[in-house]
Order: C-alpha cells, then structure tokens, then sequence
C-alpha cells in the first residue's frame, strides 16, 4: 500500500548540513524529510520557479515534449524502499505499454512537481523514514540545543581563563 504524498517545502537541517525536501500527506499528519544535495536543492528550486513560467508562455520542456511526441505520459511517482538511509525512487510512464523507470529520489520529487502529481510513498518506508513533528516549539527547541551545541564545539580552552567563576 502506498500514502499520498505532497511536497511541502525545503528545510535546512543545521546537524546534516544539508537541505532536505518535506513530504507531507494530505492531512499532514505523517511528515517525512528526504536529505538532498545543495546542487540538488538548486534544481527543485528551479523546477517551482520554471514551471510558472513555462506555463506563462506557453512552451513546454523537452521531458514534455518528448512524451508528448512517444504519446506517453506520467502516471504515478512513487518511492518504493529506503536502505541505509538512501531512497529509491521510480516514475511510470503509461501510453501504448507502460513503463517503470528507476530514478534518483531528487528526480521523482521535480518530476512529481512539474506534473503537479503526489509522490506515492511505500507503507515500509512509511514506517522506517525517520517522522518529523514540525512543530514551532519541537524547532525552537532544536535550534536553542544546536546553538549551543555550536557554542560548546567552538568553545576556546584560552578563553576560560578570562571568565570569572
């Protein structure tokens, strides 16, 4: 069995060092991130901003035209198993016959936004995906334990002298 999922939004997880996309169901009571690269964000980023103005004028993108022109299209995004914290993503394409392709998990979620279709997330990687409560106090929270994380890690010896305790 598969949930629906949307993409929500990009967050910046201050521990990895890395953005990660958010997938939310549509009650948005499960919330999974999936880490990506910086370079990977760029083109997520690029795929919201182009498909607006793709659509203002009126011409499409070469994936587009290219299905357009084999008479397929893309009918289901999914991603099917989460080992040692790596995704594996694949879009199916349907026309004549149909067509499974494996692809990169950042290429399924632009995919999934340019043709505005939900990212269908397998029940396993439901349950093993690490869940996300997005709460404002749960990231406040976060963020004061990692500001002082920080502060700790770059915490000079020398500069203990100088404090009065």
């Amino acid at each position: 069995m598969y949930h629906k999922m949307k993409v929500f939004g990009f967050a910046y997880d201050a521990i990895a060092q890395r953005p990660m996309v958010i997938l939310k169901d549509s009650e948005e009571t499960n919330t999974v991130p999936i880490w990506i690269g910086s370079l990977e964000a760029i083109s997520i980023a690029a795929e919201l901003i182009s498909s607006d103005l793709s659509s203002q004028n009126g011409r499409g993108d070469l994936l587009s035209m290219l299905l357009g022109k084999m008479a397929m299209q893309v009918t289901m995004i999914t991603i099917d198993s989460l080992n040692d914290g790596v995704f594996a993503a694949s879009v199916t394409l349907s026309g004549k016959s149909e067509m499974k392709i494996d692809v990169k998990p950042y290429e399924a979620l632009i995919i999934s936004l340019k043709y505005k279709l939900p990212v269908m997330l397998a029940d396993e990687v439901m349950s093993r995906a690490s869940m996300l409560a997005m709460t404002d106090e749960k990231i406040a929270r976060e963020n004061d334990a990692r500001r002082f994380v920080d502060f700790l890690e770059n915490l000079d010896p020398a500069d203990l002298g100088k404090y009065p305790m």
